[in-house]
């Protein structure tokens, strides 16, 4: 066997594996209520500002936590900390995503009772290339998107943004200074993916914000109400 064949066969057992951790955690997930969400992005996109906003804001009504994953530091953590909800750290050292089988392990590391959660947030490494290969176990895959990076980012990247669920336009509020061409973004995101439906929204002001959290309220009583059938 070639060299790049058995560079193929390592990945598909990898992916493989990863797969049946995955359905292991869904159906764990599942059975506990939890609704778990997880976000994708380039890095510098403002995921953990908008993370620190949703789970402050959330935090109201409902119980949450947060993992979030890193080549290094525990920076982003720290930050969501703010929030005063739940959250744990997952360096991947050199890897540049999550993996299942880590989401797995942080569970049981924290000893958090998942019962006792509403959601449970994802935040992947900063990489628009590698987790869409990798599926956690989430209920919602969201792919974020800033108005610094240019209309052409689901051209460039369309596999993430095929196997995400939703698409977020975030810092809208820096769009008219960055002349940020919003129905060209728009229709970069029908195209790679039809049907897609894309929030616009700023961390820093707030605004599109309560329509997203809405959004994620549907969807965890749509769960809990398949759970009790």
């Amino acid at each position: 066997m070639s060299p790049e064949a058995r560079l193929v066969e390592v990945r598909k057992h990898v992916l493989k594996q990863n797969d049946v951790v995955a359905r292991a955690l869904r159906t764990r997930f599942h059975g506990a209520g939890v609704f778990v969400v997880s976000l994708v992005s380039s890095p510098g996109s403002g995921k953990t500002a908008f993370l620190e906003k949703i789970l402050t804001q959330l935090r109201a009504r409902y119980r949450v936590a947060a993992l979030v994953g890193d080549l290094a530091t525990e920076n982003d953590a720290a930050r969501l900390a703010r929030s005063q909800a739940p959250v744990k750290q997952i360096i991947t050292g050199t890897l540049c995503h999550l993996e299942a089988a880590m989401v797995q392990n942080a569970v049981e590391e924290q000893k958090w009772n998942l019962g006792e959660l509403d959601f449970l947030f994802i935040e992947n490494v900063g990489n628009l290339v590698c987790p869409s290969s990798y599926d956690l176990g989430e209920n919602l895959r969201t792919v974020l998107l800033s108005v610094t990076e240019g209309e052409d980012k689901p051209l460039k990247y369309p596999t993430i943004f095929n196997s995400a669920d939703v698409a977020i336009i975030t810092k809208s509020d820096l769009a008219e200074a960055v002349e940020f061409d919003r129905e060209a973004a728009l229709r970069n995101i029908q195209a790679v993916r039809p049907g897609m439906r894309v929030f616009q929204l700023s961390a820093k002001t707030g605004v599109g914000l309560d329509e997203y959290l809405e959004f994620l309220a549907e969807r965890l009583a749509e769960l809990r109400a398949t759970a009790t059938v």
